[in-house]
């Protein structure tokens, strides 16, 4: 294409095809209407010069084609366009910490928690192109999934790969909360922001959970606290000679404590008891923690 321009419709372009095509038709057909007689000599043609007129007999051609390709690149509709912007960004960084132990395969979301969650957050980051995002995936144990990355297919990628069963089962809240903080303490961002998001309550790991709380206010971050999980009993899904079946167990969420460390980093706790309900969530992060954009453009 031409440096500088572009066309709104360029489909209409393969119509130039057509000119070629016409070139050889037109050649075809002057040979067919050329007269052949038959003379003993031609020696006194080779003195002739063709006429002005047998000169200028291909010009109304031409120009057909001419005006042929100028309606194609008219329907094409070429533009340009001088575009001058100017940005200010306010950076954000991100990091999700992920519960992944087995009583995320409940079925009271469909098609369960885990699986709601990782939607919801793969939608989340979708949104926040800006963004620096990372995700620290917990249960027993804990481990970065994703490191803070502006490359958001890679994170894509990587929040598909998370699955219950990667580590040791169990609820690991504090270890998780410390590691999200660990990867978050040497970010240079105007704002760093942690989602910790949990069915259960903390029976497993090193870290006291309000410990990572402290280290998240000391680093000046903010935490979100997701407790997911439906009011009552939740259906969960057990492998059987049978097949898969399924038994129910109250839902314990140790909302208290979610609420205590959102409090020490001036964040906010929900609850989120259906997928509806998880994206509303997410969606109100969103608006709670938007970059700052300003934009002076001229086209």
């Amino acid at each position: 294409m031409i440096p500088g321009i572009s066309f709104h419709n360029p489909y209409f372009l393969y119509l130039l095809g057509l000119i070629p095509l016409l070139i050889v038709w037109y050649i075809y057909k002057h040979k067919q209407t050329i007269s052949k007689v038959r003379v003993s000599d031609i020696d006194l043609f080779a003195t002739c010069k063709p006429s002005l007129l047998q000169r200028l007999i291909v010009v109304p051609f031409m120009l057909r084609l001419l005006v042929l390709s100028c309606v194609i690149i008219a329907l094409a509709r070429p533009q340009s366009s001088f575009r001058n912007s100017e940005e200010s960004i306010e950076g954000i960084d991100i990091m999700i910490a992920l519960d992944v132990s087995g009583s995320m395969l409940a079925e009271d979301f469909s098609p369960n928690r885990l699986e709601a969650a990782k939607n919801v957050a793969s939608e989340f980051v979708k949104g926040r192109p800006n963004d620096r995002i990372g995700i620290v995936v917990f249960s027993g144990e804990c481990f970065t999934q994703c490191p803070l990355t502006i490359d958001h297919n890679i994170l894509q990628h990587q929040i598909k790969a998370i699955r219950s069963g990667m580590i040791t089962d169990g609820t690991a809240i504090g270890d998780g909360l410390a590691t999200a903080v660990n990867r978050l303490k040497n970010s240079q961002a105007l704002s760093k922001t942690i989602i910790l998001l949990t069915d259960g309550v903390n029976n497993r790991g090193s870290v006291d959970p309000m410990n990572g709380a402290d280290l998240a206010h000391f680093y000046n971050m903010r935490v979100y606290t997701i407790g997911v999980g439906t009011r009552g009993m939740a259906p969960f899904p057990v492998q059987t000679p049978f097949g898969k079946q399924y038994h129910y167990e109250e839902v314990q969420i140790d909302e208290a404590m979610l609420g205590k460390i959102a409090n020490i980093t001036d964040g906010k706790y929900f609850r989120a008891t259906n997928k509806n309900k998880l994206q509303d969530i997410f969606a109100e992060i969103d608006t709670m923690e938007k970059s700052k954009i300003e934009v002076l453009a001229y086209e």
